[in-house]
Order: C-alpha cells, then sequence, then structure tokens
C-alpha cells in the first residue's frame, strides 16, 4: 500500500490506533457458550460474562449479568423472595424461551440479547439490536430499542416533564438546595422506571447502589439506556397490564409502607428555627386560637446545643418534656430533625458510645472519615453495619423520653460542606465491604431504617420518619420531602411533579415545603401552595431562617382565612386520605396519582398543559394553576365523568374545558361514581368527630367501590385484626348503595351514616321517601341544593352487610 504522503499515514495510522484503543475500552457480552438450569434458575456463560436469569412471579423476571463470577445475591431494596411459579424453560437452536403465564421471554445466543414478548406476541421490550449489555471500564450498560411512540415515566424524583423521552439523569444522592426544573440529580435516588408504548406497560428497576445513569433517547434515536459506574447489571423487569398494577407489582418486590400515625396526616407547622419553647408554644397556641387545625409542630437544628446531636440547647429548651407534654394537650405532636453527623466531642456521652461500639465510617487505615457540618468536625455512623444501626437505635431512646414522636432525617445523602464524600471512605455494607461509589446511595435508607426501628422498638407505636435523601425501598420507614425548594411559582408546580412521579415509584407518602424554603413568598403564592398542600400526602409549611415569618397569619387575612377552609377540607375528608393511605399498604399505590397510572395511553395527560394534574386518592382530581393565573384549560379524562365540586356540574371525559382561575378556589373535579367519606371539623387528631360519617356518593352509570378503613391510628394492633375495614359500593344497576359485612375487631368511631347523594336529583320522590321510612334502619331523607341528604341510623347488627336502594 502506498501513501501519498506523510501525513496521510499519520492520520491512518491515528485512526488505527483510536479504533483499538476503542475495541478494548468496550467490552460486548458475546456470544452464549454454555448453558444449565438449576430448577427455575438459568445459569449463562457468554464470551464475556457471567448471567443469571430467574422468572421471579408470573410477571417479573430477573436479570443478573456480570464479567465475573456472581456474588451470593443481597440487597437493601429487595424484600421478596422468587416465588414458586411454573416456568417452561426451552432451548431450540439459537434460542432460549423462558415462558410464564404473563410473558414469553426469548434469549438469543449469538450474541445473546433478551426480548420479551406478551402471550399473543406483541414486543414489550427488546435489546437494542448490537448493543445489548456491555462495559466501558468498570461501568455496565444494558441498551433497548426504543419502540415506536414510546413515553418514560417515573424515576423517583427527577425533575422535568412527565415523560421522560429525549432526556438522561443520574442518580446520585446530592444536596441540590435551590434546585430547578433542569437540575439533576436531586436528593434521593429510586432506580425504576415504567415504559409505556402501544397499549402496553412494563418497568424495569436496576438494583445497583452505584451511580446509575438513565438514558431515554437523549443525544440518540436508537435505545433508551440503563447502567451503573460498577458492581454487576442487575434489574428487573415486570409486565402487567396496567401502571397501576406495575406499581403494585414493584412494590411487591421492594416493600410498602406500614400505616403511618393518624396524627402525622394533619397540616404541620415548621421553620428553621422555632425556639425558644415559649416561641414553639405561641405557635402551637395562635394556631388554636384562630381555629388554624394542626396536628405538628417540627423542630429544626437550634433546638439542639450547638447544632451537636442527642442534646437539647438548656437555655432555650430547659425541660423538653414540659413542653412536648403541653403540646400534647394542646392536641399537636412534636418532630424534631437530627442529621447523620456525630460531633467530634471528647466529652460527649453519644460521640463517647460511638468510639467504643466503633460504629463510624472509616479510610482504609482505619482512621474515622470527618467531614464538616452544622456542628463543626463530624464523624459519621455506618448505617450500614449492623453495629451502626443498633447503635443509632439506641440513640432513638433520647428523644421518646423526651416526648418526641416524629424524626426528621437531614443532610443524609450525606450532605458535608464541600459536598464531596471521598471515593476512598469504606463501608461494612452488612459484612460484604463496599467504598462510597457503592455505598453512598443506601446511606440514607439506612438511617431511616435505624430511626424507625428505633423508634417503633422503644415505644411500641408508630413513629414518623421523614427524610430528604434515599434509595428504592425508603417506602417501608419513612415519608420523604422535596428538600431546599424555590418561593416561586414554577417551582410549586415543579414540586407537584416530583411528587407525582415519586408516587409512580412507589414512594406514596411524600410532601414538600409549602410556600418554598428559601425566600418569601408572596400573599398570593402563599395561598395557592396552602391549597395544592391541603392535597399533598405530608402536609408541612416549612421556611427557612432569616425569611419573614410564615405562619398562616402573616399573609394577611384573605390568605389566612382561604387556607384554613382548604386545611379544614383536608380534615373533613381525613377517613379517606387514611383509607387511601390503608390501600397504599396492600397495593403500594400512591396517594398523589400521576394521571398516567389510570389514563395511561391518553396523549393530552402528557402535554404541559395538563401534565401537573393528579388524582389525589382515587377518586378527587387536582389541577393545580399558578398563583398568577387568571384563566386556565384542564383536561377531564376519557372514559370516566367528571363533577365540579364546588357546584356539582357534571361534565363528559375526554374534553378540554376552558376555565376561569380565581385564587379563592383550587380546581377540583371528583370522579363520577366516587364515594367519598368525610367527617365533622376537628382541630387535631387528638379531638374526636361527631359521630356521624358521611358518604358523599357521586351518581354514574359505571359501578365503584371504596374500601373504607378504620384502626387506632396509633399502634400495630391493626396487624393483628384488630381494624376496621368495610368495602361501600355503588351499584347503579341495580340502585343501590351496598355495605359489605366488616372486617376486623375494631369499633368504628362512627354510630350514624349520612349519604349525600350528588347528581341523583331525578331518582328521588315522595315514593321514596316512603321507601326510605319502610326499611329496617331509621332513615330520614331531604332534598337539598342539588344532592339528597340520606341519614342512616346503624342498628346493632351494623357489622352484617346491608344496601340501601334509591
Amino acid at each position: 500500500m502506498k501513501f501519498k504522503s506523510m501525513k496521510t499515514f499519520l492520520s491512518l495510522l491515528i485512526l488505527l490506533l483510536a479504533n483499538a484503543v476503542t475495541g478494548q475500552a468496550v467490552v460486548q457480552i458475546g456470544n452464549v457458550e454454555a448453558t444449565s438450569v438449576d430448577q427455575n434458575v438459568i445459569h449463562l456463560k457468554t464470551q464475556n460474562a457471567f448471567i443469571e436469569i430467574i422468572p421471579y412471579s408470573q410477571n417479573i423476571i430477573r436479570f443478573r449479568i456480570d464479567k465475573k463470577p456472581l456474588k451470593k445475591d443481597f440487597s437493601y431494596a429487595v424484600t421478596a423472595k422468587p416465588e414458586s411459579i411454573k416456568a417452561n424453560i426451552s432451548q431450540e437452536g439459537n434460542e432460549i424461551k423462558i415462558s410464564t403465564a404473563s410473558i414469553n421471554c426469548v434469549i438469543q445466543k449469538k450474541p445473546f440479547s433478551v426480548a420479551i414478548y406478551t402471550k399473543d406476541g406483541k414486543v414489550i421490550n427488546e435489546d437494542a439490536k448490537g448493543f445489548t449489555t456491555s462495559w466501558a471500564d468498570n461501568s455496565v450498560t444494558t441498551y433497548k430499542k426504543m419502540q415506536n411512540g414510546e413515553r418514560f415515566i417515573g424515576l423517583g424524583e427527577k425533575s422535568g416533564n412527565l415523560d421522560r423521552k429525549g432526556n438522561a439523569y443520574t442518580n446520585w444522592n446530592t444536596d441540590a438546595a435551590g434546585y430547578d426544573n433542569g437540575t439533576d440529580p436531586l436528593y434521593s435516588d429510586v432506580p425504576f422506571y415504567i415504559g409505556l408504548h402501544d397499549h402496553l406497560s412494563y418497568g424495569i428497576f436496576l438494583d445497583n447502589t452505584y451511580q446509575t445513569d438513565f438514558n431515554f433517547g437523549a443525544s440518540n434515536d436508537i435505545f433508551s439506556s440503563f447502567g451503573a459506574r460498577g458492581g454487576e447489571m442487575n434489574y428487573y423487569f415486570i409486565y402487567d397490564n396496567s401502571v397501576a398494577k406495575i406499581i403494585t407489582d414493584y412494590t411487591w418486590l421492594t416493600g410498602r409502607m406500614k400505616m403511618p400515625p393518624l396524627w402525622s396526616l394533619g397540616y404541620q407547622q415548621s421553620k428553621w428555627s422555632y425556639f425558644p419553647d415559649t416561641m414553639v408554644l405561641h405557635i402551637a397556641h395562635e394556631l388554636r386560637n384562630k381555629h388554624f387545625p394542626a396536628d405538628g409542630m417540627v423542630l429544626d437544628i437550634d433546638y439542639m446545643d450547638k447544632y451537636q446531636l442527642f442534646t437539647w440547647n438548656k437555655k432555650y429548651f430547659p425541660h423538653p418534656h414540659v413542653m412536648t407534654d403541653s403540646l400534647r394537650k394542646l392536641g399537636f405532636r412534636t418532630t424534631v430533625i437530627v442529621d447523620p453527623g456525630i460531633k467530634i466531642a471528647p466529652e460527649a456521652p453519644a460521640y463517647q458510645k460511638g468510639l467504643k461500639e466503633d460504629v463510624y465510617l472509616k479510610y482504609p487505615n482505619g482512621q474515622y472519615y470527618s467531614g464538616q457540618v452544622w456542628p463543626g468536625w463530624c464523624n459519621f455512623v455506618d448505617f450500614t453495619s449492623e453495629k451502626g444501626r443498633a447503635y443509632w437505635r439506641s440513640q432513638m431512646s433520647f428523644f421518646a423520653k423526651n416526648g418526641v414522636s416524629g424524626v426528621w432525617n437531614d443532610m443524609n445523602e450525606i450532605s458535608t460542606w464541600g459536598q464531596r464524600t471521598p471515593n476512598n471512605i469504606l463501608y461494612n455494607y452488612d459484612g460484604r465491604g463496599a467504598n462510597n461509589l457503592e455505598g453512598h446511595n443506601v446511606y440514607a435508607l439506612n438511617m431511616v431504617r435505624s430511626s424507625y426501628e428505633g423508634m417503633k422498638q422503644i415505644t411500641g407505636v408508630r413513629p414518623f420518619i421523614l427524610s430528604r435523601s434515599g434509595y428504592a425501598g425508603l417506602q417501608r420507614y419513612s415519608a420523604i420531602w422535596t428538600g431546599d425548594n424555590q418561593p416561586n411559582d414554577d417551582h410549586m408546580l415543579l414540586g407537584v411533579r416530583l411528587l407525582n412521579s415519586m408516587g409512580l415509584s412507589g414512594l406514596a407518602f411524600t410532601g414538600m415545603d409549602i410556600s418554598g424554603f428559601l425566600g418569601n413568598a408572596t400573599p398570593e403564592l402563599f395561598t395557592r401552595w396552602m391549597q395544592i398542600g391541603a392535597f399533598m400526602p405530608y402536609c408541612r409549611n416549612h421556611k427557612i431562617t432569616g425569611a419573614k415569618p410564615a405562619e398562616p397569619w402573616c399573609y394577611g387575612e384573605d390568605a389566612l382565612n382561604n387556607s384554613r377552609s382548604y386545611i379544614e377540607l383536608r380534615y373533613h375528608l381525613l377517613p379517606y386520605l387514611y383509607s387511601t393511605f390503608y390501600e397504599a399498604t396492600q397495593d403500594g399505590l400512591p396517594v398523589n396519582r400521576s394521571l398516567a397510572i389510570d389514563y395511561t395511553f391518553q396523549d393530552d395527560v402528557y402535554k404541559e398543559d395538563f401534565q401537573n394534574q393528579y388524582l389525589f386518592g382515587n377518586n378527587i382530581m387536582v389541577a393545580p394553576f399558578k398563583s398568577t393565573d387568571t384563566k386556565g384549560k384542564i383536561y377531564l379524562p376519557a372514559n370516566d365523568n367528571w363533577y365540579d365540586f364546588y357546584t356539582d356540574r357534571k361534565f363528559d371525559g375526554g374534553q378540554v374545558i376552558d376555565t376561569k382561575v380565581t385564587l379563592d378556589r383550587l380546581p377540583l373535579y371528583i370522579k363520577a361514581g366516587s364515594i367519598i367519606p368525610m367527617q365533622s371539623l376537628i382541630q387535631s387528631t387528638a379531638d374526636m368527630p361527631t359521630d356521624t360519617l358521611v358518604l358523599q356518593v357521586y351518581n354514574d352509570n359505571k359501578a365503584n367501590s371504596f374500601a373504607y378503613y378504620e384502626d387506632d391510628g396509633e399502634s400495630y394492633r391493626y396487624q393483628k385484626g384488630d381494624d376496621y375495614k368495610r368495602i361501600i359500593k355503588f351499584n347503579p344497576r341495580d340502585r343501590k348503595i351496598e355495605f359489605s359485612k366488616v372486617e376486623g375487631a375494631f369499633v368504628s368511631k362512627f354510630k350514624y351514616v349520612k349519604i349525600l347523594l350528588h347528581g341523583f336529583n331525578d331518582t328521588y320522590s315522595e315514593q321514596k321517601q316512603q321507601y326510605f321510612s319502610a326499611l329496617p334502619y331509621k332513615i330520614s331523607a331531604e332534598n337539598k341544593n342539588g344532592y339528597i341528604a340520606v341519614k342512616v341510623i346503624v342498628a346493632a347488627n351494623a357489622e352484617n352487610e346491608f344496601s340501601i336502594k334509591y
């Protein structure tokens, strides 16, 4: 071969060398060389990898892939064991086929690749041809073919739009104070997303605690991908016939929340910081004097002595138990903040105990890692070790003996001044050993696990645990909020999307700082945010030090009155909300539900104008708007009809309506056929409502049901059957409202049921009045302003099933 010039020769040489380097740097998975099956586990050896494929259930298949022999299985996230199912496994030529009752999985051998189909042969998900799984140095990535029109939703606490298509994201728990709609990563890490195309839905959960990266067609039009900066490719593929069922399957894998204490669903008043104790009590008294319902007072870092953990500032809080007792008599529970850093203070008992028990993170030379946070230089508990968790559990007695009911876990990304924890920090990782690259993302999960287990063990009742950071499985222990947000309208709506996305990712108990943490809100913004906050799982008003006071009465009478009316509505709705939380414990479905859950393939759901709308529970649709908006559009999803909450006007679904937006009303719509239980107004969950449960029933031509739930709101006796469950059905075909037999031994706090029938005017007549009077239950009925009020006085056999005909 001849070259025209030395320049041409050198250029070709450089190109060849570059290709050679590239070929060495990216390792493809290669062809399958050996196959074996051990019960339901398929073991494969390829040219460059070891693989296990496990049919985990009828709907879930697990894939483990690594360049070296697979280690003993371990996960901080997954609690479910593989089900004993019959999976048909066969080999023929270049294919291995795995068939369950729900899906068919086909493995190509040359090279290894995965494709998953419905039982009738439709492609659900498949590896991108020519890419499949590969390694770039220590990073492993799996590439999936993007299907036509495919959308991607979920992935936990991620900014941006509901549909993730065209974007890429990183999971590395980060103190992202003042984040905006383009910031990534944020505080928490849930590497689980849901893919949607051709009326098919699937989920992928990448259970790897290194930094993980997801690409949904960013900078390419061929593939979506997910990968990790170390460790094995370990992912679960989930298929079911709806997004709701995929969330249920995912939370079967990673666990579901326990019933929260009832008080934690009430309004919480917080600030950095309320001190001294007289100020805390003053705020609590003001809430009561102004008849503003509330259940919680939250103490930030200034309750501590110089920010030192497990101390009280004796000047400001000389008798903490007296304060917490006084608050409890007013109907308030106390939540306090904790950070993971233990101040290096030789005289401090908590620090000394940590040294004695050797619970702190270390460098390879045995020296304890130290970083600066609020109290100065600190050591940090290794929550990935059992002795570290045991130490923390024991320290929770400090709060329990002082009457504290809630523990707020902050700065647990880990956050330190400088925001760069060294990679050579060593974690115990439950005896397996890990450095910071692998341990960082599960630090917060294990901290809140320790807080939850310690408070539960010491108090014997349900604690409230709140966290800023976490990993998949966090829902088993803690609520989560969206960190240090900004006081503006865009941030308020971003917060709504964050909560809805976390709901898609298995986190049911979520919230954000109402009115924006990092500064001052206008009265209008405060008003709108409080309205939306009334329809969030965790309802907390919180503000940074140095900002103007953020109590509801600080924004003027109009803001106070409007905010109070919506918080009052929340307290009226507590039977509905508590029952919705019970549902989350059973099926993993969130309280705040993106419309993508129930109306997955309606394109309007994903449009910028409508992506913030959500269902609060299964029946109440919230349409958030900016505080400055005067008009807007609302999408009423198809397949259901809708009632305006305020006027009872009925709308057909499947349309966009124009609406006038006013500051005095947050647009709310009720799904037709809904049953919504409500109670009388109380000022605190410590108060007893009146003895009448009110059922709001909205007419429709489709049947519906609601699982009504009660327990004592505090203990774990509900896990042993001391609860009250009753299915209430709306049956339009037989024109009945049916009450199932009561399940559980708990005695309801309500003696009577009052039924308000919305949209039933044409069914009410004197004959109906006579019919009501003839029932074996004492009933009164009256026609009122567009609905019929029916009061049922429940007889002694109320635990048995009965029905009311309309």
